[in-house]
């Protein structure tokens, strides 16, 4: 669908987007934001594309604000087997539009999209960084600043163990109203040339690796202004990041999982990362709020969320992640779609009980399905 690319309008005054899936979130941004205007919420990367993000229902640091990217569609062009194109709204089609709001593509090919966007002051972000030791001290932060910060989230450290399990850095953010739009371009000198061996990434190297992070970044604690693209897309400065794991490449592993077992979840997964040696290079800890996605799929719920990249060793990195799931399972939690390469039928079943509603598409089938539904 990329080359479905080309904007069809944008109301300046009231930051109203009508675009087609094709067009990437840096596009859209590269627009918008020379304007006042940003996404109303966003990804770890800038490089997908609006289809996708519907199609996914993605989610990004405020979600305790503003909820996921869902809850901010008027309108989508949808084009089906059996019914043909498609204006579908909340109001026109609820059904429809809510299976397409995270149906993994499944309900329709998305032609295009109405977006309300989000009104900023600037392109910069007053960030506050606050290294942690411990879970506790990451809870009691998360709690303290959902309030006060727009937009929060927290690195932690996957090879920390005993007393130290979770410790991190809490980064937390608001706008910063000065009137700077200035926005972005996508060129980058930085780029991971070639693939790397695999002995590369160990729990050795990770561990030396969160060790220095950490203490750069307590040397750095305190607020400092930043532009957006490094407060929320600090990967996309490099390209080709991913040859880092290897020529298996990666997995990533996100779930959520309740408010009600949270405190005792959360360290459960930790602690078997830890002892499996298999260290996370890249271990995400943040809190979603209360505020309900429309999507029959959808991923974010109350509670706190975890994604763990493992550089990917066959069956030892499935058998890691098969603990993880009996854990996530017992403590009512749910696995992400977006991230999947290999969820089971009972876990994404239980983790979206609604799934048998989805109005897909008869003609429109994915491996992912058979595997999950069929």
């Amino acid at each position: 669908m990329s080359r479905l690319d080309r904007f069809l309008s944008l109301d300046v005054e009231n930051g109203v987007l009508r675009a087609e899936a094709g067009v990437s979130l840096s596009d859209i941004l590269r627009l918008a934001v020379p304007k006042g205007w940003f996404l109303p919420t966003t990804p770890g990367t800038r490089f997908v594309t609006l289809g996708g993000a519907i199609a996914n229902d993605v989610h990004g640091k405020n979600h305790h604000r503003t909820g996921s990217f869902g809850r901010h569609v008027r309108a989508i062009g949808l084009l089906r087997s059996d019914l043909g194109r498609l204006t579908v709204t909340p109001e026109s089609d609820p059904s429809l539009f809510n299976s397409t709001i995270g149906g993994l593509g499944l309900t329709g090919v998305i032609e295009w999209v109405e977006l309300r966007l989000s009104k900023i002051g600037g392109s910069y972000l007053d960030v506050e960084i606050i290294p942690y030791d411990d879970l506790d001290a990451f809870w009691a932060l998360a709690e303290e600043s959902a309030d006060r910060f727009e937009h929060t989230v927290a690195w932690i450290d996957s090879t920390a163990r005993g007393p130290r399990l979770g410790r991190g850095i809490f980064s937390r953010a608001n706008w910063i109203g000065d009137g700077a739009y200035d926005s972005h371009d996508d060129e980058s000198w930085k780029r991971v040339p070639i693939e790397a061996p695999e002995f590369v990434l160990n729990r050795w190297t990770v561990g030396a690796f969160n060790e220095l992070y950490y203490r750069v970044n307590l040397a750095a604690r305190g607020a400092s202004p930043r532009h957006y693209t490094k407060f929320f897309y600090p990967l996309d400065a490099v390209k080709d990041w991913n040859k880092l794991y290897g020529r298996r490449g990666l997995m990533q592993y996100q779930c959520v999982v309740p408010r009600e077992t949270q405190r005792e979840a959360i360290p459960a997964l930790l602690d078997v990362v830890t002892r499996s040696g298999r260290a996370s290079f890249l271990a995400v800890l943040k809190t979603f709020g209360d505020l309900v996605s429309p999507g029959l799929l959808s991923f974010p719920r109350p509670g706190a969320t975890l994604a763990l990249d493992f550089p990917f060793r066959g069956n030892e990195t499935l058998a890691t992640m098969a603990q993880l799931d009996s854990i996530l399972m017992a403590a009512g939690g749910a696995l992400y779609p977006a991230k999947d390469g290999r969820i089971s039928r009972e876990l994404f079943q239980r983790s979206f009980p609604r799934w048998e509603q989805l109005a897909k598409d008869p003609a429109i089938n994915s491996d992912f399905w058979r595997r999950v539904a069929e």
